[in-house]
This record gives C-alpha cells, structure tokens and sequence, in this order.
C-alpha cells in the first residue's frame, strides 16, 4: 500500500537587524527543508502554523503555497524555503503541519515539529 509522508525540519535564527526590542519586535528567520520520505509522488497544497511568544500571545497562520510554491516531489526529493516572523517577545516557539496530496489525490498532513525562536540564537 502507498504511503505518503513529508519528513519537515526548520533551523530559526534571530534577525537583529529587522529586530526593535524598545518597541517589542523581535523578528526571526528560518529555514524549512521537506523531503518527501514517502514511497508515492506527493505536492505540498498549504500551511498550517502555530506562532507563539514568551508574553502568551498566539498568532494562527493558514494559507495556500509556501513562499508562492506548491512543491510536487517524487520520493527522495526535498523543497527547502526561507521565511520570517515578528513576534512581540525575545523569545517563542513555532509549529504546525503542511497539508499534502498524492498524485493519486489521496491527501494527507506533514507535521512541521516544534521549533524555538530565540534572541539567544544569534550568538551561536
């Protein structure tokens, strides 16, 4: 039986220059790498995000595409993308999941593990 899995894994680093603690901005870049882990050719269709800050806040993102791509991938092959967020705290955490079809249009979801954002990560 066909089994369609993305295996996602994200690095975060801090943005000090797009940061303003003074007015609570902090703004973090990561980088998303999906390798399609599976054994069936699958694309990526949306996102789904968690966004959370040391303040309690908590963003929801969903959305079609990540960064403009719907990445279809055979197995074995991988999609990696950068982006950004701003939260309101020096540091978060981030999650969420890629909702996913098969060729076959059989759809299913890559959970995208938790991940810290962190003002700390800029020393390292």
């Amino acid at each position: 039986m066909a089994r369609p899995e993305f295996t996602v894994s994200v690095v975060a680093r801090y943005l000090p220059e797009q940061s303003a603690p003074e007015q609570q901005a902090y703004a973090f870049a990561y980088t998303v790498s999906i390798v399609n882990s599976g054994d069936v050719t699958a694309q990526l269709i949306g996102r789904h995000w968690l966004i959370n800050d040391a303040t309690g806040a908590r963003q929801e993102v969903r959305g079609l595409a990540v960064v403009g791509h719907q990445p279809l991938l055979q197995p074995g092959e991988h999609f990696e993308y950068q982006s950004w967020v701003r939260i309101a705290a020096p540091r978060g955490q981030m999650e969420g999941s890629f909702f996913c079809m098969t060729a076959e249009a059989q759809p299913f979801e890559a959970s995208i593990p938790a991940f810290e954002l962190s003002q700390q990560s800029a020393l390292h």
